[in-house]
């Protein structure tokens, strides 16, 4: 499986009763396709996997699955409970997805040979390939990427801890299984302000929550990056993704609240975070508008 552009991590709009609105997810994913995406990773983390419950979850990737209409790759989220994870990686699978993102289990801390054992169960649960995501409570060592590697099904690892020694180490073990096909990609919060330094060490591809509400910034932003307009990239990368990041900083969260306040701005009726995350203030938002709007000056 191949991706070229923006990994695109949709929202889960909630209507006014709290229950997923489809239709508008639909429109959002659409949206993000037309923008060029290079793959849909619905339920996943701006999708508030961790607030879904299984029957939702796979609701919400069937909704994608269907929107995308085959455009590019579907990459599901799934992880959490290891119960939890077995149903929504099938529910995923019954839903047309293409792959699966392994989130970390649910609370407990497990030595390597558990979280091998864990992605393993993953993807003997469907007949889809896995991503390992590297994270929180889920960090693999160097050897036990390559002992997963060894496994065709496991196709990819996206980084979320954010240290670029490992993750270097990491991608030379997994080159070192002999494989040349994995997907490596930088999953930190706000990406674009690190994906330079992820660039040096191996891992092309980046996740990018910012696309999910203002798609013309992030795609001008991935342009520059790809094309080496570096200036373009850097007064991107000062005038718009600095001030989002120290926003962002404020409140534990706020890489999925931002995303739903900027997507209301604009309109959009997608609805409140669901607990345990917290909606920004009016003062909050006011900011993030002003950080939007002088995003899209820049275009």
């Amino acid at each position: 499986m191949r991706f070229d552009g923006i990994l695109f991590f949709p929202v889960t709009p909630f209507g006014a009763a709290g229950a997923v609105d489809h239709d508008l997810l639909t429109a959002h994913v659409r949206a993000g396709v037309e923008h060029r995406a290079g793959g849909v990773f619905p339920a996943c983390g701006t999708g508030e996997f961790h607030a879904l419950s299984a029957a939702e979850a796979t609701a919400v990737v069937r909704t994608a699955v269907a929107a995308v209409a085959g455009a590019v790759p579907v990459v599901a989220g799934t992880g959490g409970p290891l119960g939890h994870a077995l149903e929504t990686a099938r529910g995923a699978s019954d839903a047309g997805a293409d792959a699966l993102l392994v989130l970390p289990p649910y609370l407990v801390g497990g030595p390597q040979a558990g979280l091998v054992a864990y992605v393993e169960a993953v993807a003997a649960a469907s007949d889809l390939p896995v991503i390992v995501y590297h994270r929180a409570n889920a960090q693999f060592t160097p050897d036990s990427m390559r002992r997963l590697a060894e496994n065709p099904r496991v196709i990819g690892f996206k980084d979320g801890a954010g240290d670029i020694g490992a993750t270097q180490l990491i991608v030379r073990a997994v080159a070192a299984a002999g494989r040349d096909d994995f997907a490596f990609f930088n999953g930190l919060l706000t990406a674009e302000l690190t994906q330079a330094a992820y660039r040096g060490i191996g891992v092309p591809l980046y996740s990018s929550a910012a696309f999910a509400m203002i798609p013309e910034v992030a795609d001008a932003y991935y342009r520059a990056y790809i094309d080496g307009d570096e200036d373009r990239r850097l007064r991107l990368l000062d005038g718009f993704y600095a001030p989002l990041v120290a926003l962002r900083d404020e409140t534990p969260g706020f890489g999925v609240s931002l995303v739903k306040a900027g997507l209301r701005l604009s309109g959009q009726a997608v609805g409140s975070v669901r607990a345990p995350l917290v909606d920004p203030t009016p003062e909050q938002e006011r900011r993030l508008a002003e950080i939007l709007d002088a995003g899209r000056a820049l275009l």
